[in-house]
């Protein structure tokens, strides 16, 4: 009762942290009874709780005790299965080390207990009442194809995908992939029949002999420096075509807001495409998952990814590819209000 009354005293103030590569977003909305009073999103060269954030945010909630701090957790050490139950986890993941929760009571997703205590100590000086996993983001921002298709749903965050194959509603695999690990293709790995063909070459093209002293050794390491480096399909039946095609219009249209990305940008784009065509494959070749073929994929774009990451998975997997441009922020911010509801 007199909580009630003092909640309408005061704003509301809800604290919203994105962590990126080299810096930290962090959007805030402040609410009174009838709705939003205001917004601000400011971007910190940080990852971490810097001096200058953690003043940011203690000016913007000094004037109420009603703040609070929702964070997207960024830990490594995450992903989702497709039970509740507690007898089946152990089946596709061992859980004993880590946080996990069931989303209305069809999956379970999870976190290292180990990353959940770095994150609150980091943000220690100013709390952590909530921390989302980015599989939560994703079934939200996608319901409307979740709930009445089979697809894979993926969601790209900077350094990141949270990457899920649903089928009506229902989780069949999940998994985050995380772009700072080393990716090894299949197709640049080398077995001992070719290194034995590779020595037998050499041994054939160079004669040791002929190599008389450390200067001709020398005059080969010049000749190889001086090398240079080398570097859409019919739509299903029961899918709304004039919404997709909007969809398709407004990805192309959201991405001219985000600058050109360089080489840097399109190897990233490439690095996403390899990463999700080998979780395909997992799903597919895994005999713990239940196995669906894949023809549509929806991706809500947090970061701005250029048309090739479209035109690689349409092209190499043969996928009909859906972008819908996701603000991060304010998803998060809306799974806050509905924790608070």
């Amino acid at each position: 009762m007199f909580s009630e009354f003092y909640e309408h005293l005061y704003v509301k103030v809800l604290v919203n942290i994105i962590l990126g590569h080299k810096k930290t977003t962090v959007y805030i909305e402040i609410l009174n009874k009838s709705g939003v009073l205001d917004s601000y999103e400011e971007e910190f060269n940080a990852k971490y709780l810097s001096t200058e954030m953690y003043e940011y945010i203690t000016d913007q909630t000094k004037e109420t005790p009603y703040f609070y701090i929702s964070i997207l957790d960024y830990s490594p050490s995450q992903g989702a299965i497709p039970t509740c139950s507690k007898h089946k986890t152990g089946y596709y993941q061992d859980l004993s080390a880590s946080e996990y929760k069931c989303y209305k009571d069809r999956w379970t997703y999870y976190t290292a207990k180990t990353d959940v205590y770095a994150i609150e100590k980091v943000y220690e000086k100013i709390g952590v009442d909530f921390m989302f996993s980015p599989f939560v983001i994703l079934a939200n921002f996608f319901k409307d194809k979740i709930d009445t298709h089979l697809a894979m749903f993926i969601l790209v965050q900077e350094g990141s995908l949270a990457l899920s194959i649903f089928n009506h509603s229902e989780l069949l695999y999940a998994e985050h992939l995380d772009m700072e690990m080393e990716i090894v293709s299949e197709e640049l790995l080398i077995d001992d029949n070719d290194i034995a063909e590779i020595e037998k070459d050499m041994q054939e093209s160079i004669d040791l002999d002929d190599i008389a002293s450390l200067d001709d050794l020398d005059e080969l390491d010049d000749d190889f420096g001086d090398i240079a480096d080398l570097d859409s399909i019919d739509e299903l039946d029961d899918f709304d075509e004039t919404k997709d095609v909007e969809e398709e219009l407004a990805a192309s249209e959201d991405m001219q807001d985000f600058p050109i990305q360089d080489s840097d940008g399109l190897n990233e784009d490439y690095q996403r495409f390899s990463l999700i065509q080998g979780s395909v494959n997992t799903f597919y070749k895994d005999e713990k998952f239940e196995s669906e073929f894949i023809e549509n994929v929806y991706i809500g774009d947090g970061v701005g990814v250029s048309s090739d990451l479209k035109k690689y998975l349409e092209e190499e997997m043969f996928l009909n590819v859906y972008i819908r441009h996701l603000d991060l922020a304010s998803e998060l911010c809306a799974l806050t209000k509905m924790e608070l509801a």
